[in-house]
């Protein structure tokens, strides 16, 4: 598993999302590495990190960075997921809350919601989650034009469809462009039904005890959800907000704003 770490101070752990991979947290990891020891790994499957074929469930995704962490000399962290990485981080402090000190989630609401809540309106937005359950097509049809297809959401997932800079454009189409790193991404999608689905429907009702912080794009889809009374019914202490002009990518599009709410929460 490769990781970028900075700093020092309390444990603090960065999980990306797709189609990205740690160094999406470019932009932040210097600022939090002045009071903490920073961790930001590429997730199973995801940049330099290895592609093995199968346990893309997030329990298995989540014991990755957890053993990690272990092996770092850490037995507490504070834990940072944006998009896939905030459904491994979630799925962490469900199964190792001793582990999780504070979570901080950033657009996603949780899986199991996001299933629930499947109408006509998520599913326009969340097509992509259909489409990459699919075995094999997403492959075939994508792996033609691998920055065309990336260029797509970046475009889309952010504020007035400016787009991300071209420098980091390149580096997540160069990542995905390695052997195994397209269906790993898949298979991280594939894997949220059945399988992170019955693991989500068993811990149904349980709320999480750390304190949650759910940040998100204010012009993202969680922008018309009521994302914090949705925590709240997963999380016993949820705090959080929409940053102002931002898409998907918070910690790319707004780094300042989204450090302005981190810090304070990550500090407790």
């Amino acid at each position: 598993m490769h990781y970028r770490i900075a700093g020092e101070g309390s444990p603090v752990v960065l999980l990306h999302g797709w189609p990205q991979t740690s160094y999406c947290w470019r932009k932040v990891i210097g600022d939090l590495a002045h009071e903490h020891t920073v961790i930001a790994p590429d997730l199973r499957g995801y940049g330099l990190s290895d592609k093995p074929r199968d346990g893309f469930d997030k329990r298995t995704m989540a014991t990755d960075v957890s053993e990690l962490v272990r092996s770092l000399g850490f037995d507490r962290v504070g834990v940072v997921g944006h998009d896939r990485g905030g459904r491994v981080a979630h799925r962490w402090a469900l199964d190792r809350p001793e582990e999780v000190a504070r979570l901080a989630v950033l657009d996603i609401i949780p899986t199991r919601e996001m299933w629930r809540r499947m109408d006509s309106e998520v599913g326009r937005g969340y097509w992509h989650w259909l489409f990459h359950l699919q075995p094999d097509l997403p492959e075939l049809l994508a792996g033609r034009n691998i920055a065309g297809y990336l260029g797509y959401f970046f475009e889309r997932w952010t504020y007035q469809r400016h787009g991300l800079d071209p420098e980091s454009v390149a580096e997540y189409v160069r990542a995905f462009s390695a052997p195994g790193a397209l269906r790993a991404g898949f298979d991280d999608y594939r894997a949220s039904f059945p399988a992170d689905a019955a693991d989500d429907d068993a811990d149904a009702g349980r709320k999480l005890g750390m304190p949650v912080l759910a940040v998100w794009g204010s012009t993202g889809l969680l922008g018309k959800l009521p994302t914090l009374e949705i925590w709240r019914d997963y999380a016993e202490d949820v705090t959080g907000e929409a940053l102002a002009e931002c898409g998907h990518f918070l910690a790319e599009e707004q780094p300042a704003a989204l450090l302005a709410r981190l810090r304070p929460f990550l500090a407790g």
